[in-house]
């Protein structure tokens, strides 16, 4: 979704990590440290995969929170870009704040 817009900014801070960008809105471009993927019911990877999600406001719905919290691996951080979520299952709540929560799965 619309967290897609993060992944040039963060590229620039992590050198080396390749992005994923689930339903990224239009004017988002596939890029070399960004795929592009557009899916309906779920996040096209592996169980346990990810170092880091974003979930950005548009896609706050239960089942995918649900995917974001499947796909990363244990131990590492979800980042929801709403401060009104409750922490999905299985998630440690880090922190919560200026317009964000941040999570570890556990």
């Amino acid at each position: 979704g619309c967290a897609a817009q993060h992944a040039v900014g963060l590229a620039g801070l992590m050198g080396g990590i390749h992005f994923v960008g689930v339903n990224a809105p239009d004017e988002i471009a596939e890029l070399p440290v960004l795929s592009l993927l557009a899916c309906d019911t779920m996040i096209p990877l592996r169980q346990t995969v990810a170092r880091a999600v974003v979930v950005g406001s548009d896609c706050l719905g239960a089942e995918w929170l649900a995917e974001a919290r499947r796909v990363l691996l244990p131990g590492r951080r979800l980042v929801i870009e709403s401060e009104q979520v409750a922490a999905p299952a299985g998630l440690k709540r880090l922190a919560l704040g200026h317009g964000v929560f941040v999570g570890e799965r556990r």
